[in-house]
């Protein structure tokens, strides 16, 4: 169980919906998408691919490409024989995770209560979020999740003391960043609870 407040809960549910959308799926909860916090920066980042192919081919975003990478990375028709099997099944069953975070974090109230049985497909589909975020943030590296960490520190640090942010940190940049720490934390939280639940 997770306690995040109601503007918390939004943005998740926004960016699990965004990443739903990404992967094809028709709806995500359309009936309730009008609450979801409206932030046209973040619609431009995660914008999904309007036109999917019906035969699977490598996909041109590359955060879509982590979400579904390729099997044999050097060789082409290997790729395209294992796609064309699995990545049907494979969109399926992580859009259904994701729909199932979706509905649990639009529910009414502060706390994110997680099934015992949901647990390992929550994890893994927090683990699709962050894939995603990272992409779009450039993380190629632990360098560069090193550089953005020392970039938020400094923000916070001139936040902190009331000065004016330095002209190359880049707003979006920066949210998007808290996003994906938190998105970490909360997958790093479940595992442990989990894990300490099984010693």
């Amino acid at each position: 169980m997770a306690t995040l407040d109601e503007e918390e809960r939004l943005v998740i549910a926004r960016i699990v919906a965004d990443v739903g959308l990404l992967l094809g799926a028709e709806s995500f909860g359309a009936e309730h998408h009008s609450t979801l916090p409206h932030r046209e920066d973040l619609a431009e980042s995660l914008r999904f691919l309007e036109d999917l192919d019906d035969a699977p081919v490598e996909p041109d975003d590359p955060a879509l490409l982590r979400l579904l990478p390729n099997a044999s990375p050097r060789d082409r028709d290997v790729s395209d024989e294992f796609r064309r099997l699995t990545e049907e099944e494979l969109r399926s069953t992580k859009i259904a995770r994701l729909r199932r975070m979706w509905d649990e974090l639009s529910a009414d109230g502060t706390e994110w209560v997680i099934p015992a049985e949901h647990v390992m497909a929550t994890a893994a589909a927090l683990t699709d979020v962050r894939l995603v975020v990272a992409s779009r943030l450039g993380l190629e590296s632990d360098q560069d999740a090193e550089a953005l960490h020392a970039e938020l520190s400094r923000a916070a640090e001139a936040a902190d003391r009331g000065v004016p942010v330095d002209a190359d940190i880049d707003p979006e940049r920066m949210w998007l960043g808290m996003l994906y720490d938190a998105l970490t934390w909360l997958q790093e939280s479940l595992v442990s609870v989990t894990l300490g639940g099984h010693a």
